[in-house]
């Protein structure tokens, strides 16, 4: 189960990880997808790590595709999240310290459709609906962020 760990600079405990998340609105704009992750029963965006040989934009286009059954564009970057004071724990021992880049996304193609059973459940969110929600706390701000509109990317 993917645990969350705060502390001041607990990073340093950690390994540091490439990975990237993306909000990819529905035809209204009104909606985001969000998927229920299998191992904490909690709502996230789609993304994961970069694997070696990709950049960051191939990692997220990739992720989605496996996550979601979805092909998609790069919008824009939205925003990078590199916080010292959180660490990412697995069951398997991995303690991960993310450099997030946070994109918005256009589906292409593709049908949505739980793929790699990293979730149980996938929705188009409305925005107003988002606080009955039990999402993930790091993924919030992204959200924010990305409502926010500004043409300049967040570093956080």
């Amino acid at each position: 189960m993917a645990r969350l760990l705060y502390g001041d600079r607990i990073g340093r405990t950690a390994t540091l990880k490439v990975g990237c998340s993306a909000v990819i609105f529905d035809e209204s704009g009104e909606k985001i997808l969000l998927q229920k992750r299998t191992d904490n029963g909690r709502w996230c965006m789609p993304g994961g790590g970069m694997d070696p040989g990709e950049n960051i934009a191939e990692c997220c286009i990739r992720e989605v595709k496996e996550e979601t059954g979805l092909e998609v564009e790069i919008v824009r970057l939205v925003g990078v999240y590199t916080t010292p004071h959180r660490v990412t724990t697995y069951a398997d021992g991995n303690r991960w310290q993310f450099i997030s880049m946070h994109f918005e996304a256009r589906i292409t193609g593709g049908r949505m459709e739980i793929t790699d059973g990293e979730s149980t459940e996938m929705a188009f969110i409305a925005l107003d609906d988002l606080s009955n929600y039990d999402i993930m706390e790091h993924h919030l701000p992204r959200i924010e962020d990305t409502l926010a509109g500004r043409a300049e990317t967040f570093i956080r």
